[in-house]
């Protein structure tokens, strides 16, 4: 016997709730109560409803472990985010903006993958089979082994699965998909939390691949409950300005490698192109013997980038000056004003502070903070750093410079890129032989820093 039941659900976190209310208690959103259709079914018994297994469980040490196998794709980016390469029955989450290429770069990626004789079904649910030929015609990415279809059942999803037993699924989108079994609209809390919970099923039994598109909410996260996140084993987010032509792939969660890995592409007419060296992009615009100006050089994961961080320091007219950053964190960027002025005797206390990272890329790591500081030090003199000079090094609140992590590849990097001199912490000196030709100032406090940046 089954019984319907109404009930109220957060499309942000799940929180569900047998009435109305117009603040969420679980993630304290406005409006984001949705009413759903629950149906109920009775039982004669509790072990009737539980699913049985013919698993045993073993002792860890009678575990044979084996590596997966990856698909190795031609797209190096990729690869790189994913950890080497895609796992075979691994379940992935791609969320992004509208129109930052994530349905591109999957088509492209599905098609890169027939060429190694994989079978692919990419499944639209936003588009129709037509639209999806054009963006292939377009990319030039047609192949025998890639089929497409226009479905939003689940049902018939699934059949489609059977017929063509493909070795790599593309869901375009996760919120277009419904379940006829539920009651609910498509995109709500209820059906994106079936739906993924069959194909992650799916992925695991048949060892299919799939690649789930998630839409995401005004705020950037992706939409619908956090358990969709823990659900699957990869979470890529495709980053980016619309008004750039390049675009970040990042990895937030990954069972199969790291997530402080990055991709970077760029977007020409035939589709996603890979950036090989991105510190040239970041640096291609970089005006020089400007004041505010400092090159960092910051790590990604395994990859070095030279990035360009910008400041502007000027009077305002107010009691609470402000203090504007982006790329960076703005408590990193209070911080270091509050270095400069107790250590340095600088006067900000009456001075606007915007801070900004060329290129719109986010660095996160604490090396970053000598170059923040150079820049604005830079700007608040109103006097140039030196063209050539690649600066980078943890500040502490007593004014001392801290040692970073791998110093060979920053080096190399700014010596590859033409760069002359380098700043950066002195305990950092040992352990490794510098190349020939460049330049390497240690230093131990902001006040050494400034001295050797600025004169």
């Amino acid at each position: 016997m089954s019984k319907q039941k109404t009930k109220f659900s957060c499309q942000e976190c799940g929180y569900d709730s047998p009435k109305w209310m117009g603040k969420c208690p679980g993630c304290q959103s406005w409006n984001t109560m949705v009413e759903e259709i629950e149906t109920v079914v009775r039982t004669q018994g509790m072990t009737s409803s539980i699913p049985k297994t013919k698993e045993k469980a073993v002792p860890i040490i009678h575990i044979e472990s084996s590596s997966e196998p990856r698909v190795v794709t031609s797209n190096k980016e990729l690869n790189r985010v994913l950890g080497g390469g895609i796992v075979p029955g691994s379940l992935i989450l791609v969320g992004g903006d509208p129109g930052i290429g994530k349905s591109t770069l999957l088509l492209q990626t599905s098609f890169e993958l027939t060429q190694a004789q994989q079978k692919v079904l990419y499944i639209s649910g936003e588009e129709s089979i037509k639209q999806t030929k054009l963006r292939a015609d377009r990319l030039n990415a047609s192949s025998p082994l890639l089929y497409v279809l226009c479905e939003t059942n689940l049902e018939l999803i699934e059949e489609a699965i059977q017929e063509t037993n493909p070795d790599f699924l593309v869901i375009d989108s996760i919120q277009t998909v419904f379940h006829p079994a539920i009651t609910s609209a498509p995109g709500t809390v209820s059906q994106v939390r079936e739906c993924t919970g069959h194909f992650m099923r799916i992925a695991k039994g048949k060892g299919i691949a799939t690649v789930l598109v998630g839409h995401v909410t005004k705020e950037g996260a992706i939409a619908g409950p956090r358990m969709l996140e823990h659900m699957v084993d990869c979470v890529l987010y495709f980053e980016g300005e619309r008004h750039h032509s390049y675009r970040v792939l990042r990895a937030v969660k990954n069972r199969f490698g790291s997530t402080n890995e990055i991709g970077i592409f760029e977007m020409q007419e035939v589709g996603l192109v890979e950036v090989s060296n991105p510190s040239e992009l970041f640096l291609s615009e970089r005006p020089l013997g400007v004041a505010g100006s400092a090159v960092v050089a910051s790590m990604e994961g395994t990859r070095p980038v030279l990035v360009e961080i910008q400041a502007l320091v000027s009077s305002t007219n107010f009691p609470s000056p402000r203090r504007m950053a982006t790329g960076v964190d703005h408590n990193r960027l209070s911080l270091i004003i509050a270095v400069l002025e107790k250590r340095m005797g600088m006067f900000l206390q009456n001075q606007d502070a915007y801070l900004n990272v060329a290129g719109g890329i986010k660095l996160d790591e604490p090396a970053v903070d000598l170059a923040i500081a150079i820049s604005i030090a830079s700007s608040f003199r109103d006097q140039a750093t030196q063209p050539f000079d690649v600066v980078f090094g943890e500040i502490g609140l007593t004014g001392e410079v801290r040692g970073v992590s791998r110093i060979d590849q920053r080096v190399k990097e700014a010596e590859k890129l033409g760069f002359r001199r380098v700043i950066m912490p002195e305990k950092s000196l040992k352990g490794w032989t510098h190349p020939k030709g460049m330049e390497i100032i240690g230093v131990n406090t902001v006040a050494e820093a400034l001295k050797a940046a600025l004169g």
